[in-house]
């Protein structure tokens, strides 16, 4: 581990290895000690090392970064002073850049302002305007969690989000959401980043730019990429197959062998085919910002919807047992009484067993009985799997409706 030193103080943990073409993978919930851990992230660092140059970095407040920091200060210009500071440690004058979910506002905002030292831009997961990747119901239900439970929201993330359930990749990554920060900074970092959008920046962005796709219908619709992708004179959308919303673990052989081509070659695939079409650049034209699907790829998704409150207001604490995941309109009972929809949405929303017996006017023993009979009838293990049950019952509810 290296440490970069920022220009307002705040010290910054990195590494660099491999070789070739400089790839800076930049953080969003980071802590890449931990990441290693991680069977499929690690199989994805050290395949993009054979021919690529990666630079790994924890944002401040993030990993192995500085955690002492000023939490009113999270807005883009504190994250470009995060990734200025490793690339000038690293002696490294330009690099592409692969803008990771809370990362992909800060690339773009990199390249436009200095775009001698942004080479390629790889986006996947985020949003010039970041309160657009964040705006679907389901973030936003996961979002409640972060200052509810943080160990719940981890746990929920690895497997409501990223589908993983008790899989040692799954396992693994909760463990580093758990440890890459605390809620507090968490919050802080998410709260700033609804307020982030460089979408006025994006004209100038003269870097070559891959804007990749693959998620369910529950996270982030496919349109808010193609608007990414349109708004960027470079940009191009590929939309991946599969459903799982990260890269380098479903079909990770694919993932790592378009991203190391167009960092090394600025090439990409022709729709449907794996041959390489001409290079992307400002001046390819509009065909290159025609979004273009590989092979067996999902159909679009429609836009994500926000979270509706069930039941009355008036509750203790002026928020309703469905406040966060829609107890009564939101979750499928599938077999559940009126009651156990209740205890279930609460749980989603990160409330403890005492915390749900205050807002239902029920005893503790009452509620952990209500909670057994629930876990039997969805076959959840525990807290966690209740929340990935909710989420993706309240998504599959919406749609259907």
């Amino acid at each position: 581990m290296r440490f970069a030193r920022a220009e307002d103080g705040v010290t910054i943990g990195y590494q660099v290895f491999g070789r070739g073409p400089v790839l800076v993978w930049m953080p969003s919930l980071s802590n890449i000690a931990a990441q290693w851990r991680i069977p499929a992230l690690r199989a994805a660092y050290e395949a993009l090392a054979r021919n690529l140059t990666i630079v790994l970095y924890d944002g401040r407040g993030m990993g192995a970064s500085d955690r002492r920091i000023d939490l009113g200060d999270l807005g883009v210009d504190a994250h470009l002073r995060d990734l200025r500071a490793v690339l000038d440690d690293a002696g490294i004058g330009s690099a592409s850049l692969l803008g990771y979910y809370h990362a992909t506002a800060t690339a773009i905002a990199f390249a436009a302002r200095e775009p001698s030292r942004a080479e390629r831009l790889v986006l996947f997961g985020g949003a010039a305007r970041m309160r657009e990747a964040m705006r679907p119901a389901q973030t936003q239900a996961l979002l409640s969690l972060v200052q509810q439970d943080w160990g719940l929201f981890a746990d929920a993330a690895a497997t409501a989000w990223l589908g993983w359930d008790a899989a040692t990749s799954g396992r693994w990554t909760a463990e580093a959401f758990r440890t890459a920060t605390s809620a507090a900074v968490a919050t802080a970092w998410f709260s700033a980043a609804e307020e982030i959008d460089v979408t006025g920046e994006m004209s100038r962005v003269r870097a070559p730019s891959l804007v990749l796709h693959r998620q369910g219908e529950q996270q982030i619709p496919v349109e808010v990429f193609r608007r990414l992708a349109d708004g960027l004179p470079g940009g191009r959308l590929v939309e991946l197959p599969g459903s799982t919303p990260t890269l380098f673990m479903e079909d990770a052989d694919r993932d790592i062998r378009l991203v190391t081509d167009f960092v090394t070659s600025g090439r990409l695939p022709d729709a449907g085919s794996a041959s390489w079409s001409g290079e992307l650049g400002p001046d390819a034209g509009p065909a290159s910002r025609t979004g273009e699907r590989l092979p067996d790829a999902d159909q679009a998704f429609h836009s994500g919807e926000r979270l509706a409150d069930a039941g009355s207001a008036s509750r203790t604490g002026g928020r309703s047992p469905g406040a966060g995941m829609g107890a009564r309109t939101g979750v499928p009972r599938d077999g559940l009484t009126a009651r156990e929809s209740d205890v279930l949405a609460l749980v989603s929303a990160g409330d403890s067993n005492t915390e749900i017996a205050r807002q239902l006017g029920i005893a503790v023993h009452t509620v952990e009985r209500h909670l057994s009979n629930l876990y039997r009838k969805i076959g959840a293990r525990g807290r966690a799997d209740a929340v990935a049950y909710a989420m993706r019952r309240m998504t599959e509810n919406r749609q259907s409706g």
